[in-house]
Protein backbone atom coordinates (compact mmCIF):
# COMPACT_ATOMS: atom_id res chain seq x y z
CA UNK A 1 0.00 0.00 0.00
CA UNK A 2 2.91 2.34 0.71
CA UNK A 3 4.34 1.63 -2.73
CA UNK A 4 0.97 2.18 -4.37
CA UNK A 5 0.29 5.42 -2.51
CA UNK A 6 3.71 6.87 -3.27
CA UNK A 7 3.66 5.97 -6.96
CA UNK A 8 0.08 7.15 -7.46
CA UNK A 9 0.86 10.45 -5.70
CA UNK A 10 4.01 11.03 -7.76
CA UNK A 11 2.24 10.21 -11.03
CA UNK A 12 -0.66 12.52 -10.17
CA UNK A 13 1.64 15.43 -9.32
CA UNK A 14 3.73 14.98 -12.47
CA UNK A 15 0.54 14.59 -14.49
CA UNK A 16 -0.65 18.00 -13.32
CA UNK A 17 2.78 19.45 -14.07
CA UNK A 18 2.68 18.04 -17.61
CA UNK A 19 -0.21 20.36 -18.44
CA UNK A 20 2.51 23.02 -18.95
CA UNK A 21 0.42 26.04 -18.05
CA UNK A 22 0.19 28.71 -15.38
CA UNK A 23 2.07 27.84 -12.22
CA UNK A 24 2.07 24.11 -12.91
CA UNK A 25 5.85 24.28 -13.16
CA UNK A 26 6.10 24.56 -9.37
CA UNK A 27 5.01 20.90 -9.14
CA UNK A 28 8.19 19.91 -10.97
CA UNK A 29 10.20 20.67 -7.83
CA UNK A 30 8.56 17.93 -5.75
CA UNK A 31 6.72 15.64 -8.16
CA UNK A 32 9.23 12.81 -7.63
CA UNK A 33 9.30 13.09 -3.84
CA UNK A 34 6.56 10.52 -2.99
CA UNK A 35 8.23 7.96 -5.22
CA UNK A 36 11.69 8.70 -3.78
CA UNK A 37 10.34 8.00 -0.30
CA UNK A 38 9.04 4.68 -1.58
CA UNK A 39 12.45 3.89 -3.09
CA UNK A 40 14.02 4.51 0.32
CA UNK A 41 12.13 1.48 1.64
CA UNK A 42 13.52 -0.97 -0.92
CA UNK A 43 16.21 -3.28 0.42
CA UNK A 44 17.39 -5.15 -2.67
CA UNK A 45 18.42 -4.16 -6.19
CA UNK A 46 15.59 -6.25 -7.61
CA UNK A 47 13.01 -4.47 -5.48
CA UNK A 48 14.41 -1.09 -6.52
CA UNK A 49 14.29 -2.03 -10.20
CA UNK A 50 10.72 -3.31 -9.80
CA UNK A 51 9.72 -0.07 -8.10
CA UNK A 52 11.23 1.80 -11.04
CA UNK A 53 9.31 -0.35 -13.51
CA UNK A 54 5.99 0.23 -11.74
CA UNK A 55 6.64 3.98 -11.61
CA UNK A 56 7.55 3.91 -15.29
CA UNK A 57 4.22 2.24 -16.16
CA UNK A 58 2.20 4.58 -13.92
CA UNK A 59 3.90 7.64 -15.42
CA UNK A 60 3.20 6.53 -18.98
CA UNK A 61 -0.46 5.73 -18.28
CA UNK A 62 -1.04 8.96 -16.36
CA UNK A 63 0.72 11.38 -18.69
CA UNK A 64 0.83 9.70 -22.09
CA UNK A 65 -2.52 7.93 -22.33
CA UNK A 66 -3.30 10.30 -25.21
CA UNK A 67 -0.40 8.74 -27.12
CA UNK A 68 -2.01 5.32 -26.87
CA UNK A 69 -5.26 6.74 -28.27
CA UNK A 70 -3.32 8.50 -31.04
CA UNK A 71 -1.63 5.20 -31.94
CA UNK A 72 -5.08 3.60 -32.21
CA UNK A 73 -6.39 6.37 -34.46
CA UNK A 74 -3.30 6.33 -36.69
CA UNK A 75 -3.39 2.55 -37.10
CA UNK A 76 -7.19 2.38 -37.36
CA UNK A 77 -7.18 0.11 -34.34
CA UNK A 78 -9.03 -0.16 -31.05
CA UNK A 79 -8.40 2.41 -28.30
CA UNK A 80 -7.89 -0.34 -25.70
CA UNK A 81 -5.32 -2.00 -27.94
CA UNK A 82 -3.52 1.31 -28.26
CA UNK A 83 -3.30 1.60 -24.49
CA UNK A 84 -2.01 -1.96 -24.20
CA UNK A 85 0.71 -1.22 -26.73
CA UNK A 86 1.57 1.95 -24.84
CA UNK A 87 1.80 0.15 -21.51
CA UNK A 88 3.91 -2.65 -22.97
CA UNK A 89 6.26 -0.05 -24.44
CA UNK A 90 6.59 1.88 -21.16
CA UNK A 91 10.13 0.63 -20.36
CA UNK A 92 11.24 1.74 -23.84
CA UNK A 93 9.47 5.09 -23.63
CA UNK A 94 10.64 5.99 -20.09
CA UNK A 95 13.70 3.86 -19.26
CA UNK A 96 15.19 6.51 -16.97
CA UNK A 97 12.91 5.50 -14.07
CA UNK A 98 14.33 1.97 -14.00
CA UNK A 99 17.95 3.06 -14.44
CA UNK A 100 17.59 5.75 -11.79
CA UNK A 101 16.03 3.42 -9.23
CA UNK A 102 18.64 0.72 -9.72
CA UNK A 103 21.67 3.05 -9.73
CA UNK A 104 20.36 5.00 -6.74
CA UNK A 105 20.05 1.77 -4.75
CA UNK A 106 23.51 0.50 -5.75
CA UNK A 107 25.13 3.86 -5.01
CA UNK A 108 23.44 3.93 -1.62
CA UNK A 109 25.41 0.83 -0.62
CA UNK A 110 28.70 2.71 -0.90
CA UNK A 111 27.93 6.41 -0.55
CA UNK A 112 25.97 8.75 1.68
CA UNK A 113 22.70 10.44 0.67
CA UNK A 114 24.38 13.36 -1.14
CA UNK A 115 26.52 11.23 -3.45
CA UNK A 116 23.66 8.78 -3.86
CA UNK A 117 21.56 11.67 -5.18
CA UNK A 118 24.38 12.69 -7.53
CA UNK A 119 24.65 9.15 -8.89
CA UNK A 120 20.89 8.86 -9.35
CA UNK A 121 20.55 12.19 -11.14
CA UNK A 122 23.50 11.29 -13.38
CA UNK A 123 21.87 7.94 -14.20
CA UNK A 124 18.58 9.64 -15.05
CA UNK A 125 20.13 12.13 -17.49
CA UNK A 126 22.68 9.72 -18.95
CA UNK A 127 19.91 7.22 -19.72
CA UNK A 128 17.89 9.85 -21.56
CA UNK A 129 21.01 10.74 -23.56
CA UNK A 130 22.03 7.16 -24.41
CA UNK A 131 18.44 6.12 -25.24
CA UNK A 132 16.74 9.17 -26.82
CA UNK A 133 13.00 9.18 -26.26
CA UNK A 134 10.52 8.96 -29.07
CA UNK A 135 8.92 12.30 -28.10
CA UNK A 136 12.05 13.79 -26.45
CA UNK A 137 10.05 14.61 -23.30
CA UNK A 138 11.77 15.18 -19.98
CA UNK A 139 11.21 16.92 -16.65
CA UNK A 140 12.64 20.19 -17.96
CA UNK A 141 9.66 20.81 -20.22
CA UNK A 142 7.48 21.25 -17.14
CA UNK A 143 9.39 24.48 -16.40
CA UNK A 144 8.45 26.06 -19.73
CA UNK A 145 5.67 28.27 -18.23
CA UNK A 146 8.37 30.07 -16.19
CA UNK A 147 10.04 32.64 -18.48
CA UNK A 148 12.84 33.04 -15.93
CA UNK A 149 13.71 29.44 -15.05
CA UNK A 150 13.65 28.08 -18.60
CA UNK A 151 16.51 30.39 -19.62
CA UNK A 152 19.00 28.02 -17.96
CA UNK A 153 18.55 25.80 -21.03
CA UNK A 154 21.15 27.82 -22.94
CA UNK A 155 23.77 26.50 -20.47
CA UNK A 156 22.99 22.79 -20.38
CA UNK A 157 19.86 22.29 -22.42
CA UNK A 158 16.86 20.43 -21.10
CA UNK A 159 19.24 17.77 -19.75
CA UNK A 160 20.83 20.32 -17.43
CA UNK A 161 17.47 21.47 -16.12
CA UNK A 162 16.35 17.86 -15.63
CA UNK A 163 19.51 17.12 -13.62
CA UNK A 164 18.81 20.13 -11.38
CA UNK A 165 15.18 19.10 -10.87
CA UNK A 166 16.10 15.54 -9.87
CA UNK A 167 18.61 16.85 -7.32
CA UNK A 168 16.03 19.31 -5.92
CA UNK A 169 13.51 16.48 -5.54
CA UNK A 170 16.16 14.38 -3.79
CA UNK A 171 16.89 17.23 -1.37
CA UNK A 172 13.23 17.61 -0.46
CA UNK A 173 12.79 13.86 -0.02
CA UNK A 174 15.89 13.81 2.18
CA UNK A 175 14.47 16.62 4.33
CA UNK A 176 11.21 14.75 4.79
CA UNK A 177 13.07 11.57 5.75
CA UNK A 178 15.03 13.56 8.37
CA UNK A 179 12.06 15.49 9.72
CA UNK A 180 12.30 13.90 13.16
CA UNK A 181 16.00 14.68 13.61
CA UNK A 182 15.81 18.40 14.26
CA UNK A 183 16.36 21.57 12.25
CA UNK A 184 20.08 21.02 11.82
CA UNK A 185 19.46 17.78 9.92
CA UNK A 186 17.05 19.60 7.60
CA UNK A 187 19.34 22.57 6.93
CA UNK A 188 21.72 21.00 4.39
CA UNK A 189 19.16 19.47 1.96
CA UNK A 190 16.78 22.44 2.14
CA UNK A 191 19.64 24.93 1.70
CA UNK A 192 20.93 22.97 -1.31
CA UNK A 193 17.49 22.95 -2.97
CA UNK A 194 17.02 26.65 -2.28
CA UNK A 195 20.49 27.48 -3.63
CA UNK A 196 19.83 25.64 -6.91
CA UNK A 197 16.53 27.46 -7.42
CA UNK A 198 18.14 30.80 -6.52
CA UNK A 199 20.98 30.28 -9.00
CA UNK A 200 18.55 29.31 -11.77
CA UNK A 201 16.40 32.35 -11.01
CA UNK A 202 19.35 34.73 -10.90
CA UNK A 203 20.71 33.47 -14.19
CA UNK A 204 17.30 33.64 -15.85
CA UNK A 205 16.69 37.23 -14.74
CA UNK A 206 20.14 38.25 -15.94
CA UNK A 207 19.72 36.51 -19.29
CA UNK A 208 16.30 38.02 -19.94
CA UNK A 209 17.65 41.47 -19.13
CA UNK A 210 20.53 40.99 -21.57
CA UNK A 211 18.17 39.80 -24.31
CA UNK A 212 15.84 42.75 -23.76
CA UNK A 213 18.69 45.28 -23.99
CA UNK A 214 20.31 43.70 -27.05
CA UNK A 215 19.84 45.71 -30.20
CA UNK A 216 20.94 45.48 -33.79
CA UNK A 217 20.61 47.29 -37.06
CA UNK A 218 19.36 44.36 -39.12
CA UNK A 219 15.83 44.63 -40.50
CA UNK A 220 13.53 41.93 -39.08
CA UNK A 221 12.42 39.05 -41.28
CA UNK A 222 8.66 39.09 -41.85
CA UNK A 223 7.13 35.72 -42.74
CA UNK A 224 3.59 34.58 -43.45
CA UNK A 225 2.84 31.19 -41.86
CA UNK A 226 -0.05 29.45 -43.63
CA UNK A 227 -2.07 27.19 -41.32
CA UNK A 228 -4.72 25.80 -43.65
CA UNK A 229 -6.31 23.28 -41.25
CA UNK A 230 -6.20 20.68 -44.02
CA UNK A 231 -4.67 17.59 -42.52
CA UNK A 232 -6.56 14.35 -43.22
CA UNK A 233 -5.14 13.74 -46.68
CA UNK A 234 -5.99 10.03 -46.77
CA UNK A 235 -9.65 10.66 -45.91
CA UNK A 236 -9.81 13.46 -48.47
CA UNK A 237 -8.25 11.22 -51.13
CA UNK A 238 -10.98 8.64 -50.56
CA UNK A 239 -13.67 11.29 -50.77
CA UNK A 240 -12.31 13.52 -53.56
CA UNK A 241 -9.62 11.65 -55.45
CA UNK A 242 -5.89 12.33 -55.43
CA UNK A 243 -5.74 15.14 -57.99
CA UNK A 244 -8.71 17.02 -56.56
CA UNK A 245 -7.15 16.90 -53.09
CA UNK A 246 -3.92 18.42 -54.37
CA UNK A 247 -5.95 20.99 -56.27
CA UNK A 248 -7.92 21.90 -53.12
CA UNK A 249 -4.79 22.13 -50.98
CA UNK A 250 -2.90 24.31 -53.43
CA UNK A 251 -5.82 26.65 -54.13
CA UNK A 252 -6.37 27.14 -50.39
CA UNK A 253 -2.71 27.95 -49.84
CA UNK A 254 -2.58 30.28 -52.82
CA UNK A 255 -5.52 32.30 -51.51
CA UNK A 256 -4.18 32.50 -47.94
CA UNK A 257 -0.71 33.38 -49.20
CA UNK A 258 -2.09 36.24 -51.31
CA UNK A 259 -3.61 37.66 -48.14
CA UNK A 260 -0.24 37.46 -46.39
CA UNK A 261 1.46 39.26 -49.29
CA UNK A 262 -1.15 41.87 -50.22
CA UNK A 263 -2.40 42.77 -46.74
CA UNK A 264 0.55 42.03 -44.49
CA UNK A 265 3.45 42.62 -46.90
CA UNK A 266 5.52 39.61 -45.86
CA UNK A 267 9.07 38.95 -47.05
CA UNK A 268 8.55 35.21 -47.41
CA UNK A 269 5.96 32.44 -47.12
CA UNK A 270 6.10 29.23 -45.06
CA UNK A 271 3.82 26.27 -45.72
CA UNK A 272 3.61 23.11 -43.60
CA UNK A 273 5.17 19.65 -43.83
CA UNK A 274 4.23 17.55 -46.91
CA UNK A 275 1.69 20.18 -47.92
CA UNK A 276 2.57 19.25 -51.52
CA UNK A 277 2.08 15.47 -51.32
CA UNK A 278 4.29 14.45 -54.20
CA UNK A 279 7.86 15.01 -55.33
CA UNK A 280 8.78 18.54 -56.41
CA UNK A 281 11.35 19.06 -59.15
CA UNK A 282 11.35 15.35 -59.98
CA UNK A 283 7.72 14.79 -61.02
CA UNK A 284 6.33 11.28 -61.22
CA UNK A 285 3.88 12.15 -64.01
CA UNK A 286 3.00 14.86 -66.52
CA UNK A 287 0.31 16.12 -64.15
CA UNK A 288 2.95 16.41 -61.43
CA UNK A 289 5.17 18.43 -63.74
CA UNK A 290 2.27 20.78 -64.50
CA UNK A 291 1.66 21.31 -60.77
CA UNK A 292 5.37 22.01 -60.22
CA UNK A 293 5.29 24.73 -62.88
CA UNK A 294 2.08 26.12 -61.38
CA UNK A 295 3.77 26.59 -57.98
CA UNK A 296 6.78 28.17 -59.67
CA UNK A 297 4.50 30.59 -61.54
CA UNK A 298 2.70 31.51 -58.32
CA UNK A 299 5.97 32.29 -56.55
CA UNK A 300 7.21 34.37 -59.47
CA UNK A 301 4.01 36.41 -59.57
CA UNK A 302 4.05 36.82 -55.79
CA UNK A 303 7.63 38.07 -55.86
CA UNK A 304 8.58 36.45 -52.51
CA UNK A 305 10.32 33.14 -51.75
CA UNK A 306 8.28 30.17 -50.60
CA UNK A 307 9.43 27.40 -48.25
CA UNK A 308 7.13 24.37 -48.22
CA UNK A 309 7.00 20.70 -47.30
CA UNK A 310 7.07 18.13 -50.07
CA UNK A 311 8.89 14.92 -51.08
CA UNK A 312 12.19 14.37 -52.82
CA UNK A 313 13.67 11.28 -54.42
CA UNK A 314 16.85 9.86 -55.88
CA UNK A 315 18.26 6.45 -56.72
CA UNK A 316 18.36 5.48 -53.02
CA UNK A 317 14.69 6.19 -52.33
CA UNK A 318 12.26 8.90 -51.28
CA UNK A 319 12.62 11.61 -48.64
CA UNK A 320 10.41 13.86 -46.56
CA UNK A 321 11.70 17.24 -47.70
CA UNK A 322 11.38 21.01 -47.76
CA UNK A 323 11.83 23.15 -50.85
CA UNK A 324 13.22 26.69 -50.88
CA UNK A 325 11.70 28.15 -54.04
CA UNK A 326 12.70 31.60 -55.33
CA UNK A 327 10.84 33.82 -57.82
CA UNK A 328 12.15 33.41 -61.35
CA UNK A 329 14.20 36.23 -62.83
CA UNK A 330 13.36 37.56 -66.28
CA UNK A 331 14.27 34.95 -68.85
CA UNK A 332 15.62 32.51 -66.24
CA UNK A 333 14.04 29.42 -64.66
CA UNK A 334 13.07 29.33 -61.00
CA UNK A 335 15.82 28.41 -58.57
CA UNK A 336 15.20 26.06 -55.67
CA UNK A 337 17.10 24.13 -53.04
CA UNK A 338 16.02 21.15 -50.96
CA UNK A 339 16.46 20.06 -47.35
CA UNK A 340 15.78 16.41 -46.50
CA UNK A 341 14.36 15.56 -43.09
CA UNK A 342 16.95 14.09 -40.73
CA UNK A 343 14.96 12.57 -37.84
CA UNK A 344 12.25 10.21 -39.07
CA UNK A 345 9.45 8.90 -36.87
CA UNK A 346 9.86 5.24 -35.95
CA UNK A 347 7.42 2.78 -37.61
CA UNK A 348 5.48 5.51 -39.37
CA UNK A 349 8.09 7.12 -41.61
CA UNK A 350 10.68 4.35 -41.53
CA UNK A 351 11.43 0.87 -40.22
CA UNK A 352 14.92 0.12 -38.82
CA UNK A 353 16.86 -2.44 -40.84
CA UNK A 354 16.80 -5.01 -38.05
CA UNK A 355 12.97 -5.02 -38.06
CA UNK A 356 12.50 -4.79 -41.81
CA UNK A 357 10.76 -7.77 -43.42
CA UNK A 358 7.53 -9.03 -44.98
CA UNK A 359 6.03 -10.06 -41.64
CA UNK A 360 6.36 -6.58 -40.15
CA UNK A 361 5.14 -4.90 -43.33
CA UNK A 362 2.07 -7.13 -43.26
CA UNK A 363 1.41 -6.29 -39.60
CA UNK A 364 2.09 -2.54 -40.03
CA UNK A 365 0.96 -1.65 -43.56
CA UNK A 366 1.21 2.06 -42.78
CA UNK A 367 4.95 1.89 -41.95
CA UNK A 368 6.85 4.24 -44.23
CA UNK A 369 9.90 3.69 -46.41
CA UNK A 370 11.44 7.15 -46.35
CA UNK A 371 15.17 7.65 -46.12
CA UNK A 372 16.81 10.07 -43.66
CA UNK A 373 18.64 13.17 -44.84
CA UNK A 374 22.27 13.99 -44.13
CA UNK A 375 21.81 16.32 -41.16
CA UNK A 376 21.45 20.03 -40.64
CA UNK A 377 21.63 22.42 -43.57
CA UNK A 378 21.59 26.20 -43.48
CA UNK A 379 20.03 27.56 -46.65
CA UNK A 380 19.78 31.15 -47.90
CA UNK A 381 16.37 32.82 -47.92
CA UNK A 382 16.81 35.41 -50.68
CA UNK A 383 14.37 38.27 -50.32
CA UNK A 384 13.07 40.74 -52.88
CA UNK A 385 14.88 43.66 -51.21
CA UNK A 386 18.24 41.97 -51.77
CA UNK A 387 18.75 40.56 -48.29
CA UNK A 388 19.94 36.98 -47.95
CA UNK A 389 18.98 35.43 -44.59
CA UNK A 390 20.66 32.15 -43.58
CA UNK A 391 17.94 29.94 -42.08
CA UNK A 392 17.84 26.46 -40.57
CA UNK A 393 14.96 24.31 -41.88
CA UNK A 394 13.54 21.58 -39.65
CA UNK A 395 10.73 19.15 -40.40
CA UNK A 396 8.51 17.78 -37.62
CA UNK A 397 10.59 15.46 -35.41
CA UNK A 398 13.76 17.35 -36.35
CA UNK A 399 12.79 20.00 -33.81
CA UNK A 400 13.21 17.59 -30.87
CA UNK A 401 16.88 17.15 -31.81
CA UNK A 402 19.02 19.64 -29.88
CA UNK A 403 22.11 18.55 -31.79
CA UNK A 404 20.52 19.46 -35.11
CA UNK A 405 19.68 22.98 -33.92
CA UNK A 406 23.15 23.43 -32.44
CA UNK A 407 24.80 22.38 -35.71
CA UNK A 408 22.59 24.86 -37.58
CA UNK A 409 23.58 27.66 -35.20
CA UNK A 410 27.25 26.82 -35.70
CA UNK A 411 26.74 26.96 -39.48
CA UNK A 412 25.55 30.54 -39.15
CA UNK A 413 21.75 30.30 -39.13
CA UNK A 414 19.87 33.40 -37.98
CA UNK A 415 16.34 31.94 -37.90
CA UNK A 416 14.85 28.45 -37.48
CA UNK A 417 12.02 27.50 -39.86
CA UNK A 418 9.96 24.50 -38.69
CA UNK A 419 7.40 22.70 -40.83
CA UNK A 420 5.19 20.05 -39.22
CA UNK A 421 1.96 18.14 -39.63
CA UNK A 422 0.54 17.38 -36.18
CA UNK A 423 -2.74 16.04 -37.53
CA UNK A 424 -2.52 12.88 -35.41
CA UNK A 425 -2.76 15.18 -32.37
CA UNK A 426 -6.07 16.61 -33.60
CA UNK A 427 -8.08 14.88 -30.88
CA UNK A 428 -5.22 15.05 -28.38
CA UNK A 429 -4.03 18.64 -27.90
CA UNK A 430 -1.67 17.53 -25.11
CA UNK A 431 0.54 16.04 -27.80
CA UNK A 432 0.53 19.21 -29.88
CA UNK A 433 1.34 21.31 -26.80
CA UNK A 434 4.25 19.05 -25.88
CA UNK A 435 5.63 19.22 -29.41
CA UNK A 436 5.43 23.01 -29.36
CA UNK A 437 7.21 23.28 -25.99
CA UNK A 438 9.96 20.86 -27.03
CA UNK A 439 10.49 22.92 -30.17
CA UNK A 440 10.57 26.19 -28.21
CA UNK A 441 13.55 24.97 -26.18
CA UNK A 442 15.60 24.85 -29.40
CA UNK A 443 15.29 28.64 -29.57
CA UNK A 444 16.41 29.04 -25.95
CA UNK A 445 19.42 26.77 -26.40
CA UNK A 446 20.62 28.50 -29.57
CA UNK A 447 19.02 31.95 -29.10
CA UNK A 448 17.67 31.68 -32.63
CA UNK A 449 14.12 32.94 -33.22
CA UNK A 450 11.78 30.38 -34.71
CA UNK A 451 8.91 30.35 -37.20
CA UNK A 452 6.87 27.17 -36.78
CA UNK A 453 3.97 26.21 -39.02
CA UNK A 454 1.81 23.09 -38.86
CA UNK A 455 -1.02 21.97 -41.10
CA UNK A 456 -3.73 22.22 -38.44
CA UNK A 457 -1.94 23.80 -35.45
CA UNK A 458 -0.26 24.76 -33.29
CA UNK A 459 1.63 27.27 -35.44
CA UNK A 460 3.77 29.78 -33.58
CA UNK A 461 6.39 32.49 -33.74
CA UNK A 462 8.96 32.01 -30.96
CA UNK A 463 11.52 34.61 -29.90
CA UNK A 464 15.02 34.08 -28.50
CA UNK A 465 13.75 33.72 -24.95
CA UNK A 466 11.42 30.90 -25.96
CA UNK A 467 8.35 33.12 -25.70
CA UNK A 468 5.49 32.53 -28.12
CA UNK A 469 4.81 35.98 -29.55
CA UNK A 470 2.23 35.02 -32.19
CA UNK A 471 0.38 31.90 -33.19
CA UNK A 472 -2.77 30.04 -34.18
CA UNK A 473 -4.61 27.43 -32.12
CA UNK A 474 -5.19 23.88 -33.25
CA UNK A 475 -8.09 23.61 -35.66
CA UNK A 476 -7.92 27.23 -36.85
CA UNK A 477 -7.50 28.25 -40.46
CA UNK A 478 -5.22 31.24 -40.08
CA UNK A 479 -2.46 33.33 -41.56
CA UNK A 480 0.10 33.95 -38.81
CA UNK A 481 2.38 36.90 -39.41
CA UNK A 482 5.71 36.59 -37.67
CA UNK A 483 8.67 38.91 -37.34
CA UNK A 484 12.07 37.62 -36.29
CA UNK A 485 15.32 39.38 -35.56
CA UNK A 486 18.06 38.53 -38.04
CA UNK A 487 20.90 39.90 -35.90
CA UNK A 488 23.67 37.53 -34.86
CA UNK A 489 22.43 35.56 -31.82
CA UNK A 490 24.18 35.94 -28.45
CA UNK A 491 26.65 33.18 -27.63
CA UNK A 492 25.45 30.21 -25.56
CA UNK A 493 27.29 27.41 -23.82
CA UNK A 494 25.09 24.89 -25.59
CA UNK A 495 26.23 26.09 -29.02
CA UNK A 496 29.86 26.21 -27.86
CA UNK A 497 29.97 22.81 -26.14
CA UNK A 498 27.07 20.98 -27.73
CA UNK A 499 24.62 18.81 -25.80
CA UNK A 500 27.27 18.16 -23.14
CA UNK A 501 25.32 17.36 -19.96
CA UNK A 502 24.31 13.82 -20.94
CA UNK A 503 27.87 12.67 -21.74
CA UNK A 504 29.18 14.39 -18.58
CA UNK A 505 26.62 12.54 -16.46
CA UNK A 506 27.61 9.26 -18.06
CA UNK A 507 31.25 9.87 -17.10
CA UNK A 508 30.25 10.74 -13.51
CA UNK A 509 28.13 7.61 -13.33
CA UNK A 510 30.89 5.32 -14.62
CA UNK A 511 33.38 6.78 -12.12
CA UNK A 512 31.01 6.55 -9.16
CA UNK A 513 30.03 2.96 -9.87
CA UNK A 514 33.56 2.00 -10.87
CA UNK A 515 35.30 3.20 -7.70
CA UNK A 516 33.54 0.74 -5.33
CA UNK A 517 34.11 -2.09 -7.80
CA UNK A 518 37.83 -1.24 -8.03
CA UNK A 519 38.08 -1.00 -4.25
CA UNK A 520 36.41 -4.38 -3.88
CA UNK A 521 38.83 -5.99 -6.33
CA UNK A 522 41.77 -4.41 -4.52
CA UNK A 523 40.47 -5.72 -1.18
CA UNK A 524 40.08 -9.24 -2.53
CA UNK A 525 43.60 -9.20 -3.94
CA UNK A 526 44.99 -8.05 -0.56
CA UNK A 527 43.40 -11.16 0.95
CA UNK A 528 44.99 -13.37 -1.67
CA UNK A 529 41.71 -13.97 -3.50
CA UNK A 530 41.19 -13.83 -7.25
CA UNK A 531 38.24 -11.46 -7.91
Amino acid sequence: MRWLAGIVAASAILGLCSRIEGYSYLLDFFGLVPWLLVLDTTTTAGAAALCGLVMCAAFVVTIFAWFGFAIAVYSAGDAAAGLVVLLASAPLLQPQFIAFALVRHLAGRHYGPALRALAGASAWVATEWVFPKLLADNLAHGLYPSPVLRQVADLGGTAGITFALVVINECLAMAIARRGRGLRALAAPLATAAAIVALMTGYGVSRLSALASASGSEKPLRVGLIQSDIASYERLRREMGTYDVVRYVLDTHYAMSREAIDVNHVDALLWSETVYPTTFGRPKSDAGGDLDREIEDFVSRAGVPLVFGTYDRDDDGEYNAAVFLEPASAGEPSRFDIYRKTDLFLLTEYVPWWLEGPALRAALPWAGTWKPGNGARVLPLRLADGREIPVLPMICLDDVDAGLAITGARLGARVILVMSNDSWFTEHPAGANLHLVVSAFRSIETRLPQMRVTANGISAVIDRSGEIVAGAAMGDRAVVIGEASTNAPPATLMVAWGDWVGPACLVVLVVMLGVPAAARRAGLRSLGCDP
